[in-house]
């Protein structure tokens, strides 16, 4: 029997070509895929099964370290950069739990992704929840379109997760991180997840390699040390940068093996405008 078919709101779309997007939402068990979206997962599944647990561990991560800025840091503020589809446990569904005025901003340059946010992703009435269509490389519109909803004068929290390891070397990741950290005010907070083969080299290149060879968007894992460069040099919050499911993990804690990325959290200190 045939799997789910999505309706997609782009003219373009071609159902043949896997998408980042909907090959993520298969490993965290959603509905909205093609074959060609999940025949890439599979391959990628059949040379490191672990993937699956990664992706749902990076949404628990998000999860953790929503509720760490908006409870223990007082922050108010989001931008959600590279969210994917829509899911349970969203970035505005965590904030506004704990403060219903929290605003959000999701930015994506994906078209399928945009719609599918702006039909499930709804705000509370005391907050905000907006979206902009923008690439992480440019951030002179993210920052331009974000301050429509957001103060950046106020502590405001930018959220990379599994969206760096998209961009490759030559487009300079570390700079485009810098050139959004440097547009945050003291008391912000800036988040990274990020994939790495550092935890069993050889099966995740295969895995990434199985990707790249379907998916149009290529994978670039990054060691510790070249996640940790990403953040500039900003102040880490601890535990600083580790293995994903060791950034404050709850009491189902996971062992480093279960997700090939690292997660951390930097701090934008006072004087750095």
């Amino acid at each position: 029997m045939a799997g789910p078919q999505p309706a997609d709101p782009d003219p373009l779309f071609d159902p043949s070509l896997p998408h980042p997007a909907r090959v993520y939402g298969y490993w965290l068990g959603g509905k909205d895929h093609y074959a060609a979206d999940r025949e890439a997962a599979e391959q990628v599944i059949r040379h490191r099964p672990q993937v699956v647990a990664g992706a749902r561990a990076n949404r628990a991560f998000l999860a953790r370290v929503v509720r760490y800025l908006a409870a223990d840091c007082g922050i108010r503020q989001f931008v959600d950069i590279g969210p994917g589809l829509p899911a349970p446990g969203s970035t505005h569904q965590v904030a506004q739990a704990i403060a219903p005025d929290c605003r959000i901003v999701y930015v994506d340059n994906d078209p399928l992704v945009l719609v599918h946010a702006r039909a499930l992703l709804t705000s509370s009435p005391q907050g905000s929840c907006d979206y902009l269509d923008a690439d992480l490389r440019d951030t002179a519109t993210i920052v331009a379109g974000a301050s429509w909803t957001l103060d950046f004068t106020r502590p405001t929290a930018v959220l990379l997760l599994a969206v760096l390891h998209f961009i490759a070397d030559a487009d300079d990741p570390a700079a485009n991180v810098a050139t959004l950290a440097s547009k945050l005010a003291p008391g912000s907070c800036l988040v990274i997840s990020h994939l790495t083969a550092d935890f069993a080299p050889g099966p995740v290149a295969a895995g990434v390699g199985a990707y790249n060879a379907l998916v149009p968007t290529a994978l670039v894992p990054r060691t510790h040390a070249q996640v940790s460069a990403l953040f500039g040099g900003l102040p880490l919050v601890p535990p600083g940068v580790v293995p994903l499911t060791e950034w404050r993990p709850g009491p189902a804690r996971l062992s480093p093996q279960h997700a090939d990325m690292y997660a951390g959290a930097a701090r934008i200190p006072t004087g750095r405008r």
